[in-house]
Formats: structure tokens, sequence, C-alpha cells
């Protein structure tokens, strides 16, 4: 195999693939296999191409641009690739004969691998293994057992609880379940936002539709993406460029972040659950979503087509507005359509008739909402210990959004101790707190803890997970980021005010530990949570002028644009 083709793969394998929170394929690829069938063509032809031709080997410069979070670190990753790859080449590159004994290239990469598993070695693991008796119970037990339960700690199931020194006056019900969809910042805004309506009119059960926002940020995202595609196109991006690759993989999922609810609110305001209620492609959305999906990297493809025309502003808008026709049609038909005006009727607690209409969905919020809970008021802290991301700093994120025209996704990053304090201050105030965590960590999932001692890998596995490397690492490498939103309802503090433990309201109905309310640990916090959003009250009033400095621009692909469901 000649020194050019291990070169090309070496550089295929190393600059190919870069991981931000999830699996992204970088966008040199169809250069780099247009390279390969170039060179197999030459090599089935006999020829051997020669490395001395630089054209072959180096992508275009904008292909090569960085895109990360340290423009510095994501270049020279890109310059040990190249070194790496002349490692792996063997040489300097300049010699132009293929090797005596060299094989197909498409059927080999040796000399990109140092360290290949040897049937040796495989032995030895084996023999290794079989030696240890505990291997064998642990084998013996995981192969009929859910591998996490095995690591479940008694001691910790025996020592939590749900009593805490502070706790909202009245939580609500019923518990809510978003079912099979990503809908938890919806719900958990939607649970924080009912308990002083409840109060307020006297109600003993009570739900906002989460189906009606759902539905209006499914129109407004569709046409945001499309609007995106249209923004990128005058950037001069590329299709097979790394920023529009990375928005067509997900033109339009169930996530969301506080601002993008806000947005949703502001504009359309709310209804009662009664009023709308859920459909199927609510609580289970894969199969809408893919219909959404697929015709809007259709529409994407139309579009950049259309750009290249030179349209007029008018021809854009028509196109655009011509695409969300039937998208509008599309989402009608999975989720319904919400009313232009209702009535609600409903008992208060008393048993007494009450009745509020005919009234439009925004003219609902402002005048029976609002002046309960303001969402305007509330502010989003976020925690990022990277250290490309600076505390007391003001962060947005490219191309993320959900409503044209909206308010931004706007970041303010403070360290995690302030954002306990705050979720104390707010929770002692009898107002609950929505915010974001990664809940799959050091979860048990059926009795409802989060507890950084709650599964002990190390004692069935030899090995830890999870907490082997910081915060700021396990962001970096692609091991951690905000997935989930959910509601602080409780909180209890040591003799110096700080947070321990804290209740947290879930969305997935009532079979999780004690009827849908969860324990957290404040450790847990520390290390997996990532944003909360309180009444701008409790905030301190230098950490709330940081949303007046002009926010850093995250890339799109940045685990600070995870998006919570």
């Amino acid at each position: 195999m000649s020194k050019c083709f291990k070169l090309l793969f070496c550089k295929i394998r190393t600059q190919n693939f870069f991981v931000f929170g999830s699996i992204f394929v970088y966008p040199v690829s169809r250069w780099a296999f247009k390279q390969i069938k170039i060179q197999k063509q030459m090599w089935h032809q006999g020829e051997s191409p020669s490395c001395s031709q630089s054209e072959c080997l180096d992508p275009p410069h904008s292909v090569r641009k960085s895109h990360s979070i340290s423009g510095e670190r994501c270049h020279s990753h890109l310059i040990a690739a190249d070194k790496n790859s002349s490692g792996c080449a063997g040489g300097n590159g300049n010699n132009n004969s293929a090797s005596k004994n060299s094989i197909h290239p498409l059927d080999s990469e040796s000399g990109c691998s140092n360290s290949p598993v040897t049937s040796e070695l495989l032995g030895e693991w084996r023999k290794n293994f079989y030696s240890q008796p505990k291997n064998l119970l642990a084998q013996n037990v995981c192969s009929r057992v859910d591998p996490f339960d095995v690591c479940l700690s008694r001691k910790v199931l025996e020592s939590t609880n749900h009593v805490f020194n502070f706790k909202v006056e009245t939580e609500g019900k019923p518990v809510t379940n978003q079912r099979s969809s990503g809908r938890c910042w919806l719900f958990a805004a939607l649970n924080c936002i009912r308990l002083p309506f409840m109060k307020n009119y006297n109600l003993d059960e009570f739900e906002f539709s989460q189906a009606f926002l759902f539905y209006w940020d499914k129109i407004e995202r569709c046409n945001y993406f499309l609007n995106n595609v249209v923004k990128t196109a005058r950037r001069g991006e590329k299709v097979d460029g790394r920023l529009v690759s990375f928005l067509l993989l997900d033109p339009t999922s169930d996530g969301g972040q506080w601002d993008m609810l806000v947005n949703l609110i502001t504009k359309h305001g709310l209804m009662p659950k009664k009023c709308f209620p859920e459909s199927f492609s609510c609580e289970s959305s894969i199969r809408m979503n893919a219909i959404l999906k697929s015709k809007l990297r259709e529409y994407a493809r139309h579009l950049r087509v259309l750009m290249d025309q030179q349209p007029t502003e008018e021809e854009i808008t028509a196109k655009i507005q011509e695409q969300m026709s039937e998208i509008y049609k599309v989402v009608g038909i999975c989720l319904g359509i919400p009313a232009e005006t209702f009535v609600w009727e409903y008992y208060d607690k008393s048993k007494n008739y009450q009745s509020v209409g005919p009234v439009s969905s925004l003219e609902f919020y402002e005048r029976y909402v609002k002046p309960h809970f303001n969402v305007e008021d509330k502010v989003c802290l976020v925690t990022d210990p990277r250290p490309s991301s600076k505390y007391d700093q003001a962060y947005t994120v490219d191309c993320l959004g959900n409503v044209v025209g909206g308010r931004p996704v706007l970041y303010n990053n403070q360290s995690v101790e302030l954002l306990l304090a705050v979720v104390t201050k707010s929770l002692k105030a009898g107002e609950a707190v929505w915010f974001g965590c990664e809940v799959s960590k050091r979860f048990a999932s059926k009795q409802g803890i989060e507890d950084m001692s709650v599964h002990d890998f190390k004692l069935v596995f030899d090995i830890d997970i999870q907490t082997t490397f910081s915060k700021a690492d396990r962001l970096i490498y692609g091991e951690s980021a905000m997935t989930h939103a959910m509601v602080f309802t409780a909180v209890s503090v040591d003799k110096n005010g700080v947070a321990q433990k804290l209740r947290v309201e879930n969305s997935w109905g009532e079979d999780r530990g004690e009827k849908g309310y969860l324990v957290m640990c404040a450790d847990w916090f520390r290390e997996f949570g990532f944003e909360v959003v309180v009444d701008k009250k409790y905030v301190p009033d230098d950490v709330l002028r940081v949303f007046d400095m002009d926010p850093i621009v995250l890339p799109a692909w940045d685990p600070m644009g995870t998006l919570a469901q």
C-alpha cells in the first residue's frame, strides 16, 4: 500500500470525526472519499500516485476552518492530526513508489494502528477474567438483571427520604406524564406556572395544555429552521459544511430551552388542558417528526437552489410561506389546531361553578396567568465550568431558537454554588424552580433517587464510570450535557443554610420515585446540573448585569446548545 494511501486514510481517521456532546461527522468526508475513489482507480490502473501532490491530500481551507469554542484548540488538533497521519504513513511522504508487499488500500489500515487486538492478548484477558470468581458471579447476575440495578447501593436506598426543611406550599396535581415525547421543558415550565395559578383560583387540580405549546413550537420551529437555511446560505456556508450538516441532522426536535418557552407564551399565550387535550402524536411524536424532518430537508434543498439564483426578498418569503402552508397542514392533522377563542369552565375547591371566556389564548395568559407568573420576570442561569467558558459572561448559541424575531437563547454563566444559592432562596420563599440537568447519570430510576453514591460500579465491574473525570472534561469529551428539565419543589439545608438535598417534580407519571417525585442530593446537582430559572428578584444585581453584555456566540453544535427533552 502506497504511503499516499496510508496518509490519506490517516487524514480521514484523524480529521473526519469530532464529538461535541453527540456524534457528528466532519464535513471533510465528501472530499476524503472522493480522493479514495480517485486513488483506487489509479491503483487498479497500476499507477502509484505521488505523495508530493499536496492538492491530492489536503482539503480546501474552507473545509478545514475551525468552528469549535476554542479555535486555537481545534486548529491544534488538526495540526496534530497531520503530524500523526505522517507518522502513520511511515516516513516523510517523499517515496513515490508503492511497497512491494503492499495490499489493497481499502482492505487494510495497517500503519495507522499501533495496538491491535491479538490472539495472545485475547487469551491473556480470557485467562485473567476466569481466574477471578467474582467475575463469574457478576456475569451470572448481570446476564439476568439490569447491570445498573445490580450496582444499586442498599445503604443509599435505606437512607433516602422525602423530608425537607423548606417546601412549596402546595404541589401541583395531577402528576404529569410527557410519555414518548421530548417535551420535558414544556411540562416542567407549565408545572411551575400552575402552582401560583391554582392557589389564586382555588383549584384542587389543574394542568395547562402542553399540547397547545407543543403545537405552536412545531409551527414556529419549522419556520425558524427554513429561515436558518436562508441565513446560512447568505453566510456562504456550504451544504456539506459542518454548520449546515449539523442543522440538517435534526431539523425539528421536541426539546427546548427556557427562552424558547418565553417566545411561545408571549406570542401565543396559554390554554387549559381541558380546552386542547393531548393527541397520539403529542404523546408519541416520532412519526409526526419523521414526516416533518423529511419535508424540511427537501425544502432546505429547494431553498438552497433558489438562493443560488439571486432571488429577491419577496421570492424568498413566498417560497418559505408556500412550504410552511404544507407544514401547517401536517402539524394540524397530527396535533389538531387550537381554537381562536375558548371558554374554560371549572369547579373550584368549594365546588362552585366558574367560567372564563370566550377568550383568546394570549388574552388568557395576559389577564389570568401573567399577574401571578410573568415568564419575562424569570432569568436563566447556567453553569459551564470549561476553561473556554468564563463565569460572569453571557453566551448564546448560533442558529438556536424557535421563533423568528423572538428573543435569543441567552445564557448567564455562573458557578454551580451560585445556582444552588438562588434555588434555595427561591424555595424558601415558596417558589418552585425550573432546572436542567443530565438526568440519567447516577440515577436509580425506579426508586427516583439522584445520588452520587446510588451506584457502586466498582464493586461489580472493578471500574468506575461517569465521575472519573471532571465536569468540564465530560463536556469537552462528549460524556455530559444537559438532557432533561424538571422542577425543584423543596430543599433541605444544613446549619449554614447550604442546600443538602432537593425534591424534584418530574414529568414521567406516578410510577417512579414517590408518586412521580424524585430526591436529589446537592452534590449530584453540582456534577450533573447545568441550568436553573428563577425570578430575577432572587438574583444579585451584579449577576443580572451580565445579561446586558454582548453575548459570546457558541457554535451550533456546542454542548451548551443541547435541548432538554
